[in-house]
């Protein structure tokens, strides 16, 4: 598969070649008692992910109704971005930098999935950039409640909807081979 065929933003799912333990450990199984406490957190780290995603797209979206006013919307949005951007960021920089490291050790054949998450994180750490941009600019006008805080509420929501299929693919790309690979080989150390 070409690298164009892998790139985040393009790409329907992954080869099986970089899953090589899904088929053992389908997503149907993750909820099973004995998953690996290390996969069953990194999966509820995820769903925080989407949740938050998905209330601060709902959130824009009310704000772009007819007559909206976005200091409605302001504390809840803007509270709920600050975290997801933080901990998102975080998140990568702890899997790329600690998890990942071990990954390739307890299993070498997985290096090339693992480059892939890698390149992942820095497309979505551009999209954070842009994130955050769109954010800082609705924050500012909502606090000098200037008539632009609708247009840079707008923005953001277009910026949020923008960037949550990446994230949804890369979510759903990281579990799948990682979820896998941790109940076959056991988890890294903490």
């Amino acid at each position: 598969m070409s690298d164009d065929a892998l790139s985040l933003e393009t790409r329907p799912d992954l080869p099986d070649a970089l899953r090589p333990w899904l088929s053992q450990w389908p997503r149907e199984s993750w909820t099973r008692p004995d998953l690996h406490p290390t996969a069953q957190f990194w999966l509820k780290m995820h769903d925080g992910f989407r949740i938050q995603q998905a209330e601060m797209r709902r959130l824009g979206e009310a704000g772009r109704a007819a007559g909206a006013d976005p200091l409605a919307v302001h504390p809840r949005l803007i509270g709920l971005l600050g975290g997801f951007l933080q901990h998102l960021d975080h998140h990568h920089r702890i899997e790329s930098g600690h998890y990942f490291p071990q990954f390739r050790a307890l299993a070498p054949g997985i290096e090339a999935g693992l480059a892939l998450l890698d390149q992942d994180h820095d497309v979505v750490h551009a999209r954070l950039e842009q994130l955050h941009a769109a954010g800082l600019a609705f924050h500012q006008a909502a606090q000098a409640r200037a008539p632009a805080a609708r247009d840079a509420l707008l923005r953001l929501a277009d910026v949020l909807e923008a960037a949550a299929p990446l994230l949804d693919r890369h979510l759903d790309d990281e579990e799948e081979i990682v979820i896998p690979l941790i109940a076959v080989r056991g988890g890294p150390a903490a």
